[in-house]
Protein backbone atom coordinates (compact mmCIF):
# COMPACT_ATOMS: atom_id res chain seq x y z
CA UNK A 1 0.00 0.00 0.00
CA UNK A 2 2.82 2.24 1.01
CA UNK A 3 4.26 1.77 -2.60
CA UNK A 4 1.04 2.77 -4.41
CA UNK A 5 0.59 6.11 -2.69
CA UNK A 6 4.81 6.75 -3.18
CA UNK A 7 3.88 5.35 -6.87
CA UNK A 8 0.96 7.51 -6.75
CA UNK A 9 2.22 10.64 -5.76
CA UNK A 10 5.60 10.13 -8.51
CA UNK A 11 3.15 10.20 -11.19
CA UNK A 12 1.34 13.23 -9.70
CA UNK A 13 4.28 15.43 -9.59
CA UNK A 14 5.41 14.33 -12.71
CA UNK A 15 2.37 14.80 -14.43
CA UNK A 16 1.47 18.39 -13.18
CA UNK A 17 5.41 19.90 -13.70
CA UNK A 18 4.48 19.37 -17.40
CA UNK A 19 1.12 20.31 -17.37
CA UNK A 20 1.12 23.54 -14.75
CA UNK A 21 0.17 25.93 -17.09
CA UNK A 22 1.11 30.02 -16.04
CA UNK A 23 -2.66 31.27 -15.63
CA UNK A 24 -4.50 31.40 -12.36
CA UNK A 25 -6.40 27.29 -13.08
CA UNK A 26 -2.53 26.43 -13.35
CA UNK A 27 -1.04 28.03 -10.53
CA UNK A 28 -4.10 26.19 -8.92
CA UNK A 29 -3.17 22.91 -9.67
CA UNK A 30 0.58 23.52 -8.39
CA UNK A 31 -1.38 24.90 -4.98
CA UNK A 32 -3.55 21.32 -5.32
CA UNK A 33 -0.54 19.24 -5.60
CA UNK A 34 1.58 20.87 -2.81
CA UNK A 35 -1.52 20.39 -0.75
CA UNK A 36 -1.98 16.54 -1.32
CA UNK A 37 2.30 15.85 -1.37
CA UNK A 38 2.55 17.94 2.20
CA UNK A 39 -0.38 15.39 3.40
CA UNK A 40 1.10 12.28 1.58
CA UNK A 41 4.31 12.93 3.32
CA UNK A 42 3.22 13.27 6.76
CA UNK A 43 1.00 9.66 6.41
CA UNK A 44 4.30 8.16 5.51
CA UNK A 45 6.29 8.83 6.77
CA UNK A 46 6.10 8.88 10.86
CA UNK A 47 8.67 11.23 11.51
CA UNK A 48 7.30 13.75 9.77
CA UNK A 49 4.22 14.10 11.88
CA UNK A 50 5.29 16.56 14.27
CA UNK A 51 4.34 20.51 14.39
CA UNK A 52 6.56 21.91 11.53
CA UNK A 53 4.80 19.04 8.86
CA UNK A 54 1.25 19.94 10.79
CA UNK A 55 1.62 23.27 9.71
CA UNK A 56 2.49 22.82 6.58
CA UNK A 57 -0.37 20.67 5.79
CA UNK A 58 -2.39 23.37 7.35
CA UNK A 59 -0.81 25.91 5.53
CA UNK A 60 -0.93 24.78 1.61
CA UNK A 61 -4.57 23.58 2.10
CA UNK A 62 -5.59 27.21 3.28
CA UNK A 63 -3.46 28.30 0.08
CA UNK A 64 -5.61 26.41 -2.25
CA UNK A 65 -8.78 28.11 -0.20
CA UNK A 66 -7.30 31.58 -0.36
CA UNK A 67 -6.99 31.53 -4.14
CA UNK A 68 -9.96 29.98 -5.00
CA UNK A 69 -11.62 32.75 -2.83
CA UNK A 70 -10.41 34.89 -5.11
CA UNK A 71 -11.11 33.40 -8.60
CA UNK A 72 -14.11 33.72 -10.50
CA UNK A 73 -15.96 31.38 -12.96
CA UNK A 74 -14.48 31.68 -16.33
CA UNK A 75 -17.40 32.90 -19.04
CA UNK A 76 -20.08 30.05 -18.90
CA UNK A 77 -18.27 27.90 -16.72
CA UNK A 78 -19.75 28.72 -13.48
CA UNK A 79 -21.48 25.23 -13.22
CA UNK A 80 -17.47 23.49 -13.19
CA UNK A 81 -16.26 26.20 -11.19
CA UNK A 82 -19.44 25.96 -8.32
CA UNK A 83 -18.44 21.89 -8.51
CA UNK A 84 -14.69 22.39 -8.12
CA UNK A 85 -15.16 24.80 -5.05
CA UNK A 86 -17.54 22.09 -3.73
CA UNK A 87 -15.71 19.24 -4.08
CA UNK A 88 -12.23 21.27 -2.27
CA UNK A 89 -14.31 22.18 0.65
CA UNK A 90 -15.28 18.34 1.00
CA UNK A 91 -11.99 17.61 0.24
CA UNK A 92 -10.89 20.39 2.98
CA UNK A 93 -13.22 19.32 5.83
CA UNK A 94 -12.59 15.33 5.48
CA UNK A 95 -9.15 16.16 5.37
CA UNK A 96 -8.98 18.68 8.44
CA UNK A 97 -11.80 16.36 10.36
CA UNK A 98 -10.81 12.56 10.05
CA UNK A 99 -7.62 12.57 7.58
CA UNK A 100 -5.30 14.22 10.05
CA UNK A 101 -6.65 13.18 12.91
CA UNK A 102 -6.40 9.65 11.92
CA UNK A 103 -2.82 9.87 11.02
CA UNK A 104 -2.30 11.76 14.07
CA UNK A 105 -3.52 8.86 16.10
CA UNK A 106 -1.58 6.40 14.28
CA UNK A 107 -4.66 5.20 12.87
CA UNK A 108 -2.38 4.61 9.50
CA UNK A 109 -4.77 1.73 7.97
CA UNK A 110 -7.98 4.19 8.43
CA UNK A 111 -5.94 6.90 6.66
CA UNK A 112 -4.67 5.06 4.06
CA UNK A 113 -8.31 3.91 3.25
CA UNK A 114 -9.67 7.55 3.51
CA UNK A 115 -6.38 9.03 1.36
CA UNK A 116 -6.86 6.65 -1.30
CA UNK A 117 -10.71 6.09 -1.97
CA UNK A 118 -12.97 9.19 -1.08
CA UNK A 119 -10.26 11.80 -0.70
CA UNK A 120 -8.34 10.92 -4.29
CA UNK A 121 -11.39 10.54 -6.01
CA UNK A 122 -12.15 14.49 -4.64
CA UNK A 123 -8.45 15.41 -5.53
CA UNK A 124 -8.20 13.71 -9.08
CA UNK A 125 -12.39 15.44 -9.61
CA UNK A 126 -10.52 19.16 -8.73
CA UNK A 127 -7.59 18.58 -10.66
CA UNK A 128 -9.63 17.46 -13.61
CA UNK A 129 -11.86 20.72 -13.32
CA UNK A 130 -9.11 22.67 -12.95
CA UNK A 131 -7.74 22.00 -16.16
CA UNK A 132 -11.26 22.37 -17.86
CA UNK A 133 -11.27 25.50 -16.20
CA UNK A 134 -8.10 26.79 -17.79
CA UNK A 135 -8.67 26.06 -21.48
Amino acid sequence: MKKKFSVFLALMVIGFAFSAQAGEFGELRTKLSAARESLIEMMLHKEKRGADQQKLVKNTADAVSAQLAKMKAPAGKEAQFKELKENWAAFKHTRETELVPAILKGNDEAAKKIAGGIQKERYTKCQKITSELDN
